[in-house]
């Protein structure tokens, strides 16, 4: 069981050491923050075209 252990944490080791991991957790961070940036500027559009669909009928109910 110890040496299971031993190797699952040299392997971790090992893992964690090289560049491609980091370049891992690097790309994770900027998905992270477009998805971030997106969900922002995609509930500023929704709030400006319900106010956009809410003057436009508006408009139409007042025009009948």
């Amino acid at each position: 069981m110890r040496s299971e252990i031993s190797r699952f944490l040299c392997e971790l080791q090992l893992f964690l050491e090289h560049e491609e991991a980091q370049d891992l957790v690097e790309y994770a961070l900027v998905v992270a923050l477009i998805a971030f940036g997106a969900t922002a500027s995609l509930h500023t559009l929704g709030v400006g075209l319900n106010h956009v669909f809410t003057s436009i009928s508006s408009t139409l109910a007042s025009a009948y």
